[in-house]
């Protein structure tokens, strides 16, 4: 008697009769995208309870936002690589497993110096399994479960980082400022323990001899071993330097974006040279041959230069331009969350057939938001006749259902044409992208925020959510090239250049 084909949600890993649930990995693997975003802009709102609990000095305030996101930035695209060519469910175990290790020293620890070390080797998880995430995704999802499953991505994405400082005030206000922001750690550890746990039970991974079995059997392709450790290093170095001068926010850093240009030059003319000796380079630049990865990239990168600040400008101007609560910072933020979930899935079941006709109208929609904001900013107040702030929701939803459309879509678009093969490598590149945008723009836009500040809070509001406007109506400019380059749907043979 035949067994019965696996259903749709099960898969076989190649050279074995091993079954396994897609609902179950993506579930593993959305847990870890949450943990490793939230700590993104959990620790926002922490950070005068550790100045006060730790006596933690002005530059270890300034390290602790900036450690992790440099961290995470450096090692994602060799950790890419690594998930490619070792296996990428034994990477994403390992980085889960340091990030919580992290969180765990980080809530215990007494001493400003170990905790933004610990704050590192959180970043350096997070960068070890965030590549593994979009690897697998497109290693064991197809056609519209794919797309599916990036909507799931988007919304987690959106989500996360939007309530993170919402719970860690919460936990400061439950528990009082000494014992709250080491909560805001906590979490994280038997969440990134269920997280490993579920992960070795749900994860397909590939001996050794299954992988010979599957390759024998050309059900894989043959791969050697071969890491390209100075095509790694030169990168994150690059990267390092490009980051460094936007997150420490200090004038004699920026010397080192000219370093950053050189290496980025050097990294280029070696991976060229090690794949002319027919060796298999860090990042195979032929991944940008596909005018899909390459366009996406070019627009989430620039919608990062701005949308990653919209929050941080506001909180900045109701706390302290208007004295408003902690509390109703997160309120105000809340709807735009919920928005961008709903917007991230509508989206998911669309984005093959009318893909980048979203991404542009999605645009035109954040733009409305934006501007609804700078209509009310005159008027607003927490009295009388005037706006109360919490009128602030309604033009931010609009803006979270056009973050979840664009964050959904754009995902899954920029991966149609990429090999499964590859897909860890491309997501890291994407992502650095996007790392870099957020750092040069949350350095830019709260400096034109600061600058106009001086005078009125207002007026600086107004000056960083027009500089927002600006680049979001360039972001969009992009998805139209893109939307006449490429057409409406999904994959197409034009997307790969000349």
């Amino acid at each position: 008697m035949n067994p019965q084909p696996p259903g749709d949600d099960v898969i076989r890993v190649a050279g074995t009769d091993r079954e396994f649930h897609r609902r179950k990995i993506l579930f593993v693997l959305l847990c870890s995208l949450a943990l490793t975003l939230m700590a993104i802009s959990s620790i926002n709102v922490a950070l005068p309870s550790i100045e006060t609990s730790i006596g933690a000095s002005n530059s270890d305030v300034q390290l602790l936002l900036s450690g992790y996101a440099l961290a995470f930035g450096i090692v994602l695209v060799a950790s890419g690589r690594i998930g490619d060519v070792l296996g990428r469910s034994a990477s994403f175990v390992v980085g889960i497993a340091l990030f919580t290790l992290g969180s765990l020293g980080a809530a215990v620890t007494q001493d400003p110096l170990w905790l933004n070390i610990l704050r590192v080797l959180q970043g350096i998880g997070a960068g070890v399994c965030s590549p593994q995430v979009n690897g697998m995704i497109l290693q064991y999802f197809t056609g519209r479960d794919r797309a599916r499953a990036f909507a799931l991505f988007g919304l987690v994405v959106s989500v996360a980082v939007a309530i993170a400082p919402s719970l860690t005030g919460l936990l400061i206000n439950m528990f009082g400022p000494n014992i709250g922001w080491r909560a805001s750690f906590m979490w994280n550890v038997p969440i990134g323990l269920l997280t490993i746990v579920a992960a070795l039970r749900w994860l397909p991974f590939e001996t050794e001899r299954e992988r010979r079995r599957a390759k024998q059997a050309g059900e894989l392709e043959y791969r050697r071993l071969d890491l390209d450790p100075v095509g790694g290093v030169l990168l994150s170095l690059a990267v390092l330097c490009i980051m460094m001068p936007f997150v420490l926010k200090q004038p004699i850093w920026f010397l080192l974006l000219g370093v950053g240009a050189l290496l980025i030059a050097a990294w280029l003319w070696w991976e060229r040279a090690y794949q002319d000796t027919g060796r298999e380079p860090m990042v195979d630049l032929g991944l940008f041959q596909f005018r899909s990865f390459t366009n996406a990239i070019l627009v989430s990168g620039t919608m990062f230069l701005g949308a990653t600040s919209i929050f941080a400008v506001l909180a900045l101007y109701l706390q302290n331009g208007l004295g408003a609560p902690a509390l109703i910072v997160g309120l105000v933020g809340l709807p735009n969350a919920l928005a961008s979930a709903w917007s991230s899935m509508w989206t998911g079941e669309r984005v093959l057939n009318s893909g980048r006709r979203i991404i542009v109208g999605a645009f035109l929609v954040y733009l409305v938001g934006i501007g609804g904001c700078l209509a009310m900013t005159p008027f607003l107040d927490d009295f009388g006749p005037r706006l109360h702030y919490l009128w602030l929701a309604l033009p931010l939803a609009l803006c979270g259902v056009a973050i979840g459309a664009i964050t959904s879509a754009n995902q899954t678009l920029s991966q149609v044409d990429i090999p499964p093969r590859v897909g860890g490598t491309a997501g890291a590149v994407k992502q650095v992208a996007e790392r870099i945008g957020t750092a040069i723009g949350n350095a830019m836009i709260t400096a034109v925020l600061f600058a106009f500040a001086t005078n009125d809070w207002t007026q600086g509001f107004f000056a960083a959510y027009l500089l927002i406007a600006a680049i979001l109506a360039i972001a969009m400019v992009f998805a139209i090239v893109d939307l006449r380059m490429l057409g409406d749907g999904g994959s197409r043979q034009s997307t790969v250049a000349p």
